[in-house]
């Protein structure tokens, strides 16, 4: 796998366990990092991750609260809403990483670490954001041999 797949891998990890725990310091962090063999760029990665979803998660929340039909935040099952507040950050503040790369890796992700609709709930929850955010053409660049859409 990736560098980047496992730094999401090791960033949902952590989250879990903070959301547990009811949070967590920086020297829990830094222990729970070196708990985990991982190659430093995907350590580093985890850790850009987790300390840009711990600043944003407020706004994170709400932007997924508007976005769930029929469902509150409140009954998400932590494994798919830390997954959807990983792939919400790096859709807004990950430029490099384009839109379809995030959403995919978050699905993948949820067919890993959650139930058997995880996938699809993911994938249904990120791509109405990333629609209503303007953010599915994110990274996408141009073909210029495929005249454009009209």
């Amino acid at each position: 796998m990736g560098i980047r797949h496992n730094g999401r891998e090791l960033a949902l990890k952590a989250l879990y366990q903070i959301d547990l725990r009811g949070g967590a310091s920086n020297e829990d962090l830094v222990q729970f990092f070196d708990a985990f063999p991982a190659d430093d760029r995907s350590r580093k990665f985890a850790v850009q991750l987790v300390d840009g979803v711990r600043t944003e998660r407020i706004a994170l929340d709400r932007l997924i609260a508007d976005a769930l039909e029929h469902w509150s935040i409140g009954r998400l099952a932590r494994v798919d809403h830390n997954i959807l507040r990983l792939a919400l950050y790096e859709l807004q503040h990950l430029d490099e990483i384009p839109a379809r790369v995030t959403i995919d890796e978050a699905i993948e992700l949820a067919k890993t670490y959650g139930d058997e609709e995880s996938g699809r709930f993911v994938n249904g929850v990120l791509d109405q954001m990333a629609g209503r955010l303007k953010l599915k053409e994110k990274g996408e660049e141009s073909n210029p041999a495929k005249p454009p859409q009209a």
